[in-house]
């Protein structure tokens, strides 16, 4: 089959246009969702070249759309790869775990254990004593990099099951004493980022 018969044939038109539609709006739906988190993350540069290939791609899908404005089973497929686009954006973003959270946690029974465990792992601690609606309590605040969010969790957990805690995102954390942990994202990304 020549190239030409086979951009006329039913296999391009219901099976491999579609395809390709729904595969370009999973990538710039991914991208568009990564290019958000970097820009509410602080990468000033990373975060518009993104935005470059997420519109490039974007502009082929719509393209084939505009090509095709009788055929609502592509506007399905261009709707379905958005949707994808997005859980597969989220995904990847959550695999890279780029940045610093605050975790604030609000203790009533055995502070010194959830302290004492969150120090020896390694992490930098703060803690205060503080007075909730049930009485005294102790305030910790964890800065960690989200990749080890679910370990300090984990700890609290263990450590103190009627603990409360709140995990906040941190746009811009400077430590000098806290130790690098060696994530080797953080340091290619690294520079793209200034603190304001």
């Amino acid at each position: 089959m020549d190239l030409a018969a086979l951009f006329i044939s039913p296999w391009y038109s219901y099976l491999l246009l579609p395809l390709l539609i729904f595969t370009a709006r999973v990538f710039d739906v991914s991208l568009g969702t990564i290019r958000v988190i970097f820009i509410s993350r602080g990468f000033k540069f990373l975060a518009p070249l993104l935005g470059f290939f997420e519109v490039l791609i974007w502009l082929a899908a719509i393209n084939q759309i505009f090509n095709n404005l009788t055929n609502f089973y592509y506007y399905f497929v261009y709707a379905a790869g958005f949707a994808a686009g997005t859980f597969v954006g989220i995904l990847i973003e959550n695999k890279l775990s780029i940045g610093k959270v605050i975790i604030r946690i609000i203790l009533r029974d055995e502070p010194a254990k959830v302290i004492s465990v969150l120090k020896d792992s390694g992490f930098h601690i703060t803690w205060m004593d503080a007075e909730g609606h049930a009485g005294k309590v102790k305030k910790v605040s964890v800065v960690a990099d989200r990749h080890d969010l679910e370990k300090v969790i984990s700890i609290v957990r263990e450590s103190s099951p009627q603990a409360v805690y709140t995990v906040e995102d941190i746009r811009f954390a400077h430590d000098e004493t806290v130790p690098k942990t060696g994530r080797k994202i953080e340091n290619i990304f690294g520079f793209y980022r200034k603190a304001k």
